[in-house]
């Protein structure tokens, strides 16, 4: 059953013990202004920071290694998981994504880790202003999901609503999992965990699960998150089919298939039925940007971080998101640094990996579907009494399953595409030190993209895709002969 959540300023932690059971005492929206405190826009060319930090009643603060250990002495459960005192801390600012500031603390006693939503990207700078409320979604992306994914996700230790700020349980010796892919280097443990991550996410919080007025908050709650629900509009469903000033500048070797995107109506309508159902298609609530570097993994172990896109949208997002970071990574491994006999031995260990991944996705999903006592309004019991509602009800489990990976496989592309043809480049690429070699690995990746979006009856399922991968590789910097592919 869902666990709810009260939201009050600066709480830590409660535990699940703890927590009500009565669903009708979630209060989603407690701590959320009436009005956002600002949206992302585009950069201002040099304008001050965001009207948050200019507010007077604002105690808004940014915080730097230098005033960080001062902040965290005031927070007793904090304090005593460190050990000693602000002087025995030794902190590190470790941020290396585009929107937040990110410490690891280590005291006598612990460590742990503290990230703080600023007002601006932080890649770009203050000229491009972002609201910080986003600290509060994924806050509650983490409390809604915790009963459900319990160790695949970090432990939140405090939550700050005033400062936007989350403190966590910090994962160490962890790595993300891009550096992982990029380093040849695998994990077998990780494509199931994170299928098991998706999942249980998806299923939990869907009307298979969640009850009608369980959902409902959902939707109130997420639908909230506009600023990066913006992001995600502009930057996967808009700017990669037109020329905008956050589009990375095409390299001259790979300008065709540039323009062959933002030209063709095909592909347009194609992402339009797509951009559709991400936001009309309320099934579940989905990470938003679950990809390669969106989880830290040992061999043992695996978590999936940084749950600020949070939305309600359709359960297929999460899953051809992943799918499509391995995808691009199997396309720029043949072009990486290393031996080539070492490179082809993992793009068969990545392929395997997509194949686990998808299908423990599936046998997962049903399998929890099936054995779970759970008290969603989707398809009553009652309704499927008997052998003959027994294997009807089968049949929908399976449908169901199957329009999860029909979206998907659209998302996949469009998560190719946006990577190659649109802001925030992808390291896997990026590492290929000779641009045409890079431009090559590029275009393979986005030929699957347009094969999927235009001919998706060619995949019926997760072996067709991986088995089409070759079909692409060497597809050359002509996109033209090969669009009926």
């Amino acid at each position: 059953m869902l666990q709810p959540i009260e939201f009050r300023a600066g709480h830590s932690r409660i535990g699940a013990k703890q927590r009500p059971l009565l669903l009708c005492r979630w209060r989603p929206f407690a701590i959320l202004p009436q009005q956002p405190t600002f949206f992302a826009t585009a950069p201002s060319g040099g304008a001050g920071r965001s009207n948050v930090l200019d507010t007077p009643n604002s105690h808004y603060r940014i915080l730097d290694a230098a005033t960080l250990a001062g902040y965290l002495a005031t927070l007793p459960a904090v304090r005593d998981r460190l050990g000693g005192g602000p002087d025995d801390w030794r902190i590190r600012d470790v941020a290396d994504g585009n929107l937040n500031s990110v410490f690891l603390v280590d005291g006598p006693h612990g460590g742990l880790c503290v990230k703080q939503a600023l007002p601006y990207a932080r890649i770009h700078g203050e000229g491009w202003p972002l609201d910080i409320n986003r600290a509060i979604y994924e806050n509650a992306y983490s409390e809604r999901l915790a009963p459900h994914v319990g160790a695949l996700a970090p432990e939140i230790l405090h939550f700050d609503a005033e400062q936007f700020v989350i403190v966590m349980e910090k994962l160490e010796p962890h790595i993300i999992l891009r550096r992982a892919l990029i380093d040849g280097v695998r994990y077998p443990k990780v494509p199931a965990a994170v299928a098991d991550y998706i999942a249980r996410a998806s299923f939990f919080t869907s009307d298979l699960a969640a009850s009608f007025e369980a959902k409902a908050a959902d939707v109130a709650l997420f639908s909230r998150n506009l600023s990066l629900q913006r992001i995600s509009a502009d930057l996967i469903f808009t700017d990669p089919y037109q020329t905008v000033w956050r589009n990375k500048v095409i390299e001259p070797h790979l300008a065709a298939w540039g323009d062959a995107f933002r030209s063709d109506l095909d592909i347009k309508t194609a992402v339009a039925r797509l951009r559709a159902i991400y936001f009309t298609k309320t099934q579940s609530l989905i990470h938003g940007d679950l990809h390669s570097g969106s989880v830290m993994v040992t061999a043992d172990d695996t978590r999936v971080i940084d749950g600020e896109f949070a939305w309600v949208g359709p359960s297929g997002f999460d899953v051809g998101n992943f799918i499509a970071h391995y995808a691009m990574a199997w396309f720029a491994k043949a072009r990486q640094p290393g031996d080539p006999a070492e490179r082809a031995g993992f793009r068969d260990i990545i392929a395997e990996d997509i194949v686990t991944f998808h299908e423990t996705f599936r046998r997962r999903f049903l399998d929890i579907w099936r054995t779970e006592d759970n008290g969603g309004d989707a398809y009553p019991a009652a309704h499927f009494a008997g052998p003959a509602g027994a294997a009807r009800l089968e049949s929908l489990r399976q449908a169901y399953l199957d329009d999860i990976f029909r979206d998907a496989i659209g998302f996949l592309a469009l998560k190719i595409i946006r990577r190659v043809l649109g802001y925030a480049q992808i390291a896997d690429f990026l590492v290929i030190a000779e641009p045409e070699a890079q431009a090559r690995a590029k275009a393979g990746a986005l030929a699957l993209a347009r094969s999927l979006l235009l001919h998706p009856d060619r995949y019926p399922d997760i072996a067709a895709i991986v088995g089409a991968l070759p079909r692409f590789d060497d597809i050359g910097l002509d996109p033209r002969p090969s669009r009926s592919w």
